[in-house]
């Protein structure tokens, strides 16, 4: 099994001035020490407008940062917004090819669509036709990844013309791709396009099972790559604050970690959000009991860790939240029902840093190393089990539209005078171009009347 940590960069009110500067560094203090202790993938998701909840909206300039402080830990897309209104496709596979080229080719890309009408209703997003636009967007960007040049799209929601497509990724023919799943029927979609699952839906392992084996089941029936390449990898999230003692890790992560499920549900479930002035965390706090986050929910019980405590529904968020040797059991178990990786939310709520960090260290020393040295003489042989399933979805892809080979692009001056017949000014141009390249051109002289 793989690890990895997962940033909304959570921020509840109320905000003093620099907290948003604080916030940033401080994570990127984290997955620095990450890096150090053998993690294995830095998640950074995508979101916008989702106050408190979520204050990364540019997730490239976020990982970039931290693709310099870093040298092994690998750098997830965890998720881009495919749209095109989000995110023109072109811009997409141009920050995607450029942060793995700084990064030495660190990068997993994860796509998704969004759910929540703050970010929908922003960019003008029609929700019952924002699978059709995720598709449409994954499927352009990364033909501009991978061609060269990118032979043009007219489709439904992005139109382009051929242009070659500049910097190509350092991965080829591009980086592992992945998709953000919270239901089951998001999973299968991933199945079927050969895309790796992020569950963002905290469930306990024996829930996870039942995912990881109909994701197995559906790719190798009717799986059909969207990409170039399949990555056939199941992972899993959860909250998580480790600690010496269950008082502890409780004291320290659990109302963050109901912080996290409750602002969720804020945006995604039962919120009102003015814009600018509803105050997430008071609600929060005001109304925790009757929505069931209530942290005694998550009183030390000395039993097996689960997603949430009674296994109930809104019993709030318990997760990874425990001692190194309560966390070790779990996640045996989610390695037993088959998960790859385990991503975990440790930055939520008002969680501190210094928290966090040593919950990173007792995680890291503790408790990852066992599982880092089995991942290593488990992960060739899964691979090999793997690879017939993979050479069968690769093989249902349909191929790729060849570029053409003969599209050209004058530039605005040298198309005007085109349009206008005038070869006297045309042959002006040529002239400037070869005394440009000859270094014998001085100074700007009247073209032709």
């Amino acid at each position: 099994m793989k690890f990895g940590i997962f940033y909304e960069h959570q921020l509840p009110r109320p905000w003093q001035e620099g907290d948003e500067r604080r916030l940033l560094h401080e994570a990127l203090e984290q997955i620095e020490l990450a890096d150090r202790l053998g993690f294995d993938v830095a998640w950074e998701v995508e979101h916008h407008f989702l106050e408190e909840y979520s204050h990364s909206s540019a997730p490239e300039v976020f990982l970039a940062a931290a693709s310099q402080r870093t040298s092994r830990i690998r750098l997830g897309h965890g998720i881009v917004q495919t749209p095109p209104p989000f995110n023109h496709p072109a811009r997409v596979a141009e920050r995607v090819a450029t942060l793995d080229l700084i990064s030495d080719g660190r990068v997993e890309f994860g796509s998704g669509e969004a759910a929540s009408a703050m970010e929908l209703e922003g960019f003008g997003i029609d929700p019952d036709r924002k699978r059709e636009m995720w598709r449409e967007g994954l499927e352009v960007a990364l033909r501009c990844l991978t061609e060269e040049p990118f032979s043009g799209h007219e489709g439904e929601f992005v139109s382009m013309p051929p242009r070659n497509v500049v910097p190509k990724p350092l991965q080829r023919p591009h980086p592992p791709l992945w998709i953000a799943c919270s239901r089951r029927e998001t999973i299968l979609l991933a199945a079927e396009h050969g895309l790796g699952v992020l569950t963002f839906a905290f469930v306990d392992p024996e829930e996870a099972r039942a995912w990881v084996d109909e994701y197995h089941t559906v790719l190798a029936e009717r799986g059909v790559a969207i990409g170039q390449t399949v990555n056939p990898n199941v992972a899993a999230v959860t909250t998580m604050m480790c600690a010496p003692t269950e008082q502890e890790a409780i004291a320290r992560g659990v109302e963050g970690a109901n912080f996290f499920g409750y602002s969720l549900g804020h945006y995604y479930g039962y919120g009102d959000h003015a814009p600018g002035r509803t105050d997430v965390w008071s609600e929060f706090v005001e109304r925790r009991g009757q929505h069931g986050y209530d942290p005694e929910a998550a009183s030390a019980t000395g039993a097996r860790l689960q997603a949430k405590p009674s296994g109930e529904e809104g019993s709030g968020l318990r997760g990874a939240v425990g001692t190194p040797e309560q966390i070790r059991e779990l996640v045996r178990r989610y390695e037993q029902a088959g998960v790859d990786q385990l991503i975990f939310v440790l930055q939520a709520g008002n969680n501190r840093h210094e928290d966090i960090c040593a919950s990173l260290e007792l995680f890291g020393t503790e408790v990852l190393p066992e599982f880092a040295e089995r991942e290593a003489q488990q992960a060739p042989r899964r691979e090999a089990r793997r690879a017939p399933v993979v050479e069968q979805v690769l093989a249902r892809r349909e191929g790729h539209r060849r570029a053409p080979g003969d599209v050209t692009v004058p530039a605005y001056p040298l198309r005007q005078i085109r349009e206008q017949q005038d070869q006297q000014a045309e042959a002006y141009l040529e002239q400037l171009a070869d005394e440009q390249a000859r270094g014998t051109h001085r100074r700007a002289r009247s073209a032709p009347q």
